[in-house]
């Protein structure tokens, strides 16, 4: 995914949105630039999955927090 000319990094995918959402909190409140992408079908929200991409240069912190995180 490509965003104000950076190429950010997929280190999520879930399909239940929410749980992205909290995810992107926390990594925002540890100071990571961080975005979800919801691609669930809004006609079969079983079908398809939220993405939360973070900022090239912090893709193994935030790794690494999410790794620590209970979800």
């Amino acid at each position: 995914m490509t965003v104000d000319n950076q190429q950010w990094k997929l280190v999520f995918t879930t399909n239940i949105p929410y749980q992205a959402e909290i995810l992107k909190q926390m990594l925002e409140s540890n100071g990571i630039e961080s975005v979800v992408v919801n691609k669930q079908d809004t006609s079969y929200p079983s079908i398809g999955e939220a993405e939360l991409y973070v900022v090239p240069h912090k893709e193994q912190m935030a790794l690494k927090l999410i790794e620590g995180f209970d979800h």
